[in-house]
């Protein structure tokens, strides 16, 4: 790279590394990043909020045994400064901390290795870390770690997540009692006296701005005088949990910037990463970018977004990075490739096999099917299929794996039975593979789209009082906030109650099936009714309804046919889902999948009534996103 050499300072209590581009200041042997300096602003973070100041790595931590999400913050500093490598086109500097009984009860058992890397002619830097728990250390729960910048409140109000999800912000301030009113829970507040008042009457809310791991790429800040974007740069999501689909933080008002590795949000404490006593356990999470430019004139400063997209797409096409110094990094040549071809078979729809156009396929440890969306400790390699199915996965760690698609417009889940054993160089052709989506009989009736989301389902407009002007008239309008309580707007005395052939999913099916308020802190369970005719029923067949769930939190799902009142029910999920997707204006979290036998003495010849609760009732974000629902007839009566 050209530019000037990369030079480090180091001192007793902090170390500066410079490129001539940017100057980086981190305090040693802490490794917290209390500087960055560029393009004529002395520095980029801010250091004089309440709490959480600069640049770091932190993490949230509980004992062996809890259930619970949150537990103890950890802002990590280390104990040991060590210069990994130093010359004219790079530095790595490695901040350790480890773990030792002195410390128990006080911080996680875990010895951590923060990286910082800077290279030559770049304008910005890197940063990873490697967690890894050794077999003398006592079991815990790694709930949350992060690494999260806090920018200067006083120079970034424009913030940028993709094309369409991009605004000027509130300010820090406007989120304050005297300024603004908590709503349903702390991180949403109704500004009513904003500093600046174009911003009144407008919810904030962090949880607004979350994005899928797939799509969790490029986010961050514009400043514009000067004019000077700060970005996050995700390169790979090998090294976040949860799959392709698992939503998580990006950047959010005061003003901050996160990477984040590993959380419950949108999944629940299957997420957790939970350790046993004596577990041993290694990951590389990272690296991540931080990348800053800049433009001569403040009129040009949204050009920086753009600007930012196309450097992330170099850095996705250089991954895996050659520089990092890590042995525990695996570089190109240590790794291997997967390929092949998807296709679908499902007799009911095509006696030949269909394309699997555009599934998305991925290598996640071994488990059960599905079982990816739950994984948490090890790594995963995802890829979309082209038109015709084929797929190729490239550089993937080694290890062992299993191999796992799903097909947009299938419902379920594939897995290829063969373990696959990745070694360096490898390159696996497994051929052509048949996945066979779940099918008993062909379909008397369906509702909605197999897309594993409720997007496509009657999403309404929010209550005035609690807009976020960015999702009026957007593709994401389920992010605005209260979308819960409109449901007892629209019913307010009785459930919802869709007739097959009748009615429109699109506007007829409301979103999610949530609680109906009664009261102060009081709610009611909600049964929905499906109502369909029959021209001929086989007493002695068995029906299959498909219940395929995009989210669930808390809840219990019953299904009764043709009588509100049976018990036992047909068929009861127990209690399922703690991905608090409602809450958090996602339109998916975990996926479930139901299938249910209705015997055919169930139904009678004419109009029948699918009655479906959701039967816990102790707050207002329990509740179900149904993906898709079909009703299969026995094979027996296709032609019937």
């Amino acid at each position: 790279m050209s530019g000037d050499a990369v030079q480090l300072l180091v001192e007793d209590e902090r170390v500066v590394i410079d490129n001539g581009i940017l100057q980086l200041t981190l305090t040693n042997p802490g490794g917290i990043i209390r500087g960055i300096k560029y393009n004529g602003i002395d520095n980029l973070l801010e250091l004089n909020n309440k709490d959480l100041n600069g640049g770091f790595w932190d993490l949230n931590w509980s004992e062996a045994g809890s259930s619970k999400t949150r537990g103890k913050f950890d802002t990590i500093e280390g104990t040991c400064l060590k210069v990994i490598v130093e010359n004219e086109e790079q530095i790595e500097l490695s901040f350790t901390r480890m773990w030792d009984a002195s410390v128990q009860g006080q911080q996680a058992p875990l010895f951590i290795d923060r990286r910082f890397v800077m290279l030559r002619g770049s304008s910005g830097f890197y940063s990873y870390a490697i967690f890894e728990h050794l077999e003398d250390f006592p079991g815990f729960n790694l709930n949350t770690t992060r690494i999260a910048f806090m920018l200067k409140k006083d120079t970034f109000h424009y913030m940028a997540i993709s094309d369409s999800r991009q605004r000027y912000m509130p300010l820090p301030d406007d989120r304050l009692p005297e300024r603004g009113q908590q709503l349903a829970y702390p991180e949403a507040v109704l500004l009513v006296d904003p500093i600046e008042p174009e911003f009144k009457g407008e919810v904030d809310d962090k949880y607004q701005y979350s994005c899928e791991n797939k799509d969790n790429q490029v986010h961050g800040w514009i400043c514009f005088d000067p004019p000077v974007g700060f970005w996050q740069i995700t390169p790979s999501n090998e090294f976040r949990t949860g799959g392709p689909f698992k939503q998580d933080l990006t950047s959010h008002v005061n003003p901050t910037t996160l990477a984040i590795f590993v959380t419950s949000h949108y999944a629940g404490e299957d997420l957790l990463v939970k350790l046993e006593s004596g577990e041993v356990w290694k990951k590389v999470l990272g690296p991540v970018f931080i990348y800053l430019n800049s433009v001569p004139d403040r009129d040009d400063a949204l050009s920086l977004w753009d600007d930012a997209k196309e450097k992330m797409k170099t850095e996705v096409q250089s991954w895996p990075y050659s520089f990092p110094a890590s042995t525990d990094f695996q570089k190109s040549d240590q790794r291997g490739t997967v390929r092949g071809k998807l296709m679908v078979q499902d007799r009911y729809i095509s006696n030949e096999t269909i394309l699997a156009k555009a599934a998305y396929v991925g290598l996640a440890p071994p488990g059960d099917v599905g079982s990816w969306q739950r994984e948490h400790k090890g790594y995963q390699f995802w890829t979309t299929a082209d038109e015709t199915g084929s797929f190729v996965i490239n550089s993937i760690q080694t290890g062992d794996y299993n191999l796992y698609a799903c097909v947009l417009g299938f419902i379920g889940d594939y897995k290829y039975e063969t373990p696959l054993t990745i070694t360096p160089g490898c390159d696996i052709d497994v051929g052509e593979l048949i996945f066979e989506p779940p099918r008993d009989g062909p379909t008397l009736w369906e509702i909605g789209i197999p897309d594993r989301t409720a997007k496509e389902f009657y999403i309404p407009d929010p209550n005035p009082t609690y807009i976020n002007k960015l999702y009026v008239n957007h593709p994401d309008r389920f992010r605005q906030y209260g979308l819960w309580e409109r449901y007892a707007d629209l019913y307010p005395d009785k459930d919802l109650v869709y007739t097959v052939g009748v009615d429109d999913y699109r506007k007829d099916w409301f979103f999610a099936q949530v609680t109906r308020k009664t009261g102060d802190n009081a709610y009611k369970s909600t049964t929905w009714q499906i109502k369909f005719n029959l021209d001929n029923v086989d007493q002695a067949g068995t029906y299959i309804l498909r219940l395929a769930l995009a989210s669930a939190h808390n809840s219990d799902l019953q299904v009764r046919i043709n009588d509100p009142d049976v018990n036992p029910p047909v068929f009861s999920s127990g209690v399922i889902g703690a991905d608090n997707a409602i809450a958090r204006h996602g339109i998916r979290g975990i996926y479930w999948l139901f299938s249910v036998e209705i015997p055919g003495s169930e139904l009678v010849q004419g109009e029948n009534t699918i009655f479906l609760t959701q039967a816990r009732s102790s707050s207002p974000f329990q509740g179900i996103m149904y993906d898709y629902i079909r009703m299969e007839s026995p094979s027996s009566v296709v032609n019937s």
